[in-house]
């Protein structure tokens, strides 16, 4: 999967109006844009995928995971990959603040880095600036832009094809949690229909990250236990076309196999 950095977003603004005053005229005080609360239909919580472009030099990061909002206060679990600055299996605390619809967010100390990313969200998307501060990516700083990806919930349809050219086909009913776990992951549960002779159904186990079946950012892991075997499938999602692709395993069972499969969802993915 690909992992992420920890992050702070922040940009506000003030607004000063100012009136002049004169003989015969009022004179209006300076005016202040409200502060606090997001605007009204502003909801942030959610899965998100961020990715960094670095101007100072430094390999780009992809930070995936987690985000909840309580009024004003935003917090989060997220990985950063890219780097061998991070290691991806390191869940980074994230702390910070909703004003408007601008967010900042800063990470916790990972061996010895912080990272911040302010930003302005707009439709579910996000455009910043990234640093970080201290240890082995010290000074990288840039640009950043992330997308909060939708439920993965619904039918899947799609095509199995194996190493040697083979194909079948799989219909799978699945469900998202709308909860993440502690790792900053969303557990995926449902069932999966085959049609090859190797087996003709599974279950979905629900996981957390990096075990079972999760998502995190863009990453989706499945584990299907059939009655011939075990099929585990990573693959990334792509919330534009509504598809997923990446490769799978079939083992324990009689037709143990490996090969690739994309999975495309049968209605619109929804927030």
């Amino acid at each position: 999967m690909k992992h992420l950095s920890s992050t702070s977003w922040l940009l506000s603004a003030l607004v000063l109006l100012c009136g002049c005053g004169g003989e015969g005229r009022l004179s209006v005080p300076p005016s202040v844009p409200p502060s606090g609360p997001p605007p009204q239909g502003l909801n942030i919580a959610g899965n998100w995928q961020i990715n960094t472009t670095s101007m100072a030099g430094m390999p780009p990061l992809t930070i995936a995971g987690s985000i909840n909002q309580s009024g004003s206060s935003a917090s989060g679990a997220v990985h950063i990959d890219g780097s061998n600055c991070f290691d991806p299996l390191t869940t980074v605390g994230l702390t910070g603040t909703l004003t408007g619809s601008n967010i900042s967010l800063a990470s916790a100390s990972v061996a010895g880095q912080v990272t911040t990313l302010t930003g302005t969200i707009t439709n579910n998307a996000l455009t910043g600036t990234h640093t970080i501060n201290g240890g082995c990516a010290n000074g990288d700083h840039g640009n950043v832009t992330g997308s909060k990806i939708p439920l993965i919930t619904g039918l899947l349809s799609g095509t199995f094809t194996t190493s040697g050219g083979g194909t079948f086909d799989v219909v799978a009913d699945v469900a998202q949690s709308s909860s993440a776990s502690s790792q900053g992951s969303f557990g995926i549960t449902g069932t999966a229909t085959f049609r090859t002779s190797c087996f003709s159904s599974g279950a979905i186990t629900s996981g957390t990250f990096p075990s079972g079946s999760f998502i995190i950012g863009t990453s989706v892991a499945l584990v299907i236990e059939t009655d011939n075997g075990t099929v585990t499938f990573l693959g990334t999602a792509n919330q534009n076309k509504g598809e997923i692709s990446g490769d799978y395993t079939v083992f324990g069972g009689t037709c143990d196999q490996t090969g690739t499969a994309v999975l495309v969802a049968s209605s619109p993915w929804d927030y």
